[in-house]
């Protein structure tokens, strides 16, 4: 309470004051309003003088002198009357006045402090604010005590309830991996398909097993899969074990565009909305724009910018997608047959070099799997499919893209050639 009456009581007594100066000119100006008469009193000497002269009282060279000196009195107190009334405002403005000078310095300040101000909060050095946000990070809860505050119901899956047959598959499906607890791509199956049925701790559990399984060979997209999961589970929460994951994503992918975001997320969730602003300001620019990050990104990074006092503007998203378009491949029409494949191939080996050093979004792989379905090397096109499907195994609607571009495929024909290129190592990796 001591926190309000204080400021309170100090625009009060401002108000006060100017209040007390708007009366004393009040009664300032009454004052010049009653010297107004003079006016008249000079008018009714001029007759006075007109009419002793007429009388012949006074001599007329004394009626010229007097009439004169009255005259610029009378002109001097007129013009006085004049500059005070254009001066002031009329007397009924004057309690209006001082009642909008109280709202504005009293309520004014006030509603602007219960807006942006933290009453009761002591005031901090920035030192103590990153030293306070470090403690937060270090203390906060971990991902059994998240999932523990988790209301019940909160994880139901979103869509269409699965068919019986569905949850008949799954119990066979945890049968078969209890039974064959070494088997990898049990564990992949078993961590999708708890996901998609929104048992989120089942799944991350799932994946934490393959992750043991894999060893060293764990890569950056089986590490990210694993945080994804524990985030699902925690409704949002990046907690201690979900980071560690993340960071074990980058470790071996730096700029994994998903694991930087949720790096970002954990940051503003611990007072550091600095951090997450630097972070998502980059994947932002860095793009592609329909990366799976961006959305959330641009939700979020208005308000981490305003509390990090940065007066920011969000980066236009891009318009296009890099890589070879059907207008690309439409265009080469006009020359030979050699010639148009000469240039789409090297169109299509730029794309596949960016994606593979740098990433890429799911347009981007797809388009890749389009095109070399254009040039005829479908069992290369089959052999990226599979491969972006490791990279964007957490994303479904990603997945739905792949696969889309995958079905437009010509069937495979089946040769020594094409089964070695299907055997051969997919261009691309993991973002």
């Amino acid at each position: 309470m001591l926190v309000w009456l204080i400021p309170v009581l100090m625009s009060a007594a401002v108000a006060g004051l100017i209040a007390l100066a708007v009366m004393r000119a009040r009664k300032s100006g009454e004052d010049d309003a009653q010297a107004a008469p003079d006016v008249e009193v000079y008018r009714n000497q001029l007759r006075d003088v007109e009419r002793d002269q007429a009388r012949g009282t006074i001599p007329v060279e004394e009626a010229e002198r007097l009439r004169a000196e009255i005259a610029r009195r009378l002109i001097a107190a007129d013009t006085r009357a004049a500059d005070k009334q254009d001066g002031q405002e009329p007397p009924r403005l004057r309690p209006v006045l001082i009642g909008l000078l109280a709202i504005v310095l009293i309520g004014g300040p006030i509603a602007l402090y219960a807006r942006i101000g933290a009453p009761g909060y002591p005031d901090l050095a920035l030192q103590d604010r990153l030293a306070a946000a470090d403690d937060r990070r270090e203390n906060r809860p971990s991902q059994a005590e998240a999932e523990g505050a988790m209301p019940a119901g909160a994880l139901q899956p979103q869509g269409e309830t699965p068919p019986p047959e569905f949850e008949e598959l799954i119990v066979k499906l945890r049968e078969a991996v209890a039974a064959r607890p070494d088997d990898i791509q049990g564990h992949v199956l078993l961590a999708r398909n708890e996901a998609a049925l929104g048992n989120f701790t089942a799944a991350y559990e799932a994946q934490e097993k393959l992750l043991s399984l894999k060893g060293a060979a764990a890569d950056a997209t089986d590490y990210l899969t694993y945080a994804d999961l524990m985030i699902l589970a925690a409704g949002g929460y990046v907690s201690p074990q979900a980071e560690n994951a993340l960071r074990a994503a980058l470790a071996r992918d730096p700029e994994n565009g998903a694991a930087r975001y949720y790096l970002g997320l954990m940051m503003r969730q611990n007072g550091r909305p600095d951090v997450a602003f630097r972070l998502w300001d980059q994947l932002l620019r860095q793009g592609p724009e329909d990366a799976a990050w961006i959305p959330p990104i641009r939700a979020q990074i208005d308000e981490a910018a305003r509390l990090a006092g940065v007066d920011y503007e969000q980066p236009r998203p891009s318009e296009s997608l890099a890589g070879p378009s059907a207008a690309d491949i439409e265009a080469a029409g006009e020359l030979s047959d050699e010639d148009r494949q000469e240039m789409i191939r090297g169109m299509v080996s730029r794309l596949s070099d960016r994606l593979a050093s740098q990433g890429g979004s799911p347009a981007e792989w797809a388009r890749l799997i389009s095109a070399y379905g254009v040039l005829g090397d479908v069992a290369r096109a089959r052999a990226i499919a599979n491969e972006a499907r490791q990279v964007f195994a957490a994303v479904p609607e990603a997945i739905q893209q792949i696969e889309a571009a995958e079905a437009s495929l010509p069937p495979l024909t089946a040769t020594p050639e094409t089964e070695a290129e299907a055997d051969a190592q997919p261009e691309g990796t993991s973002e």
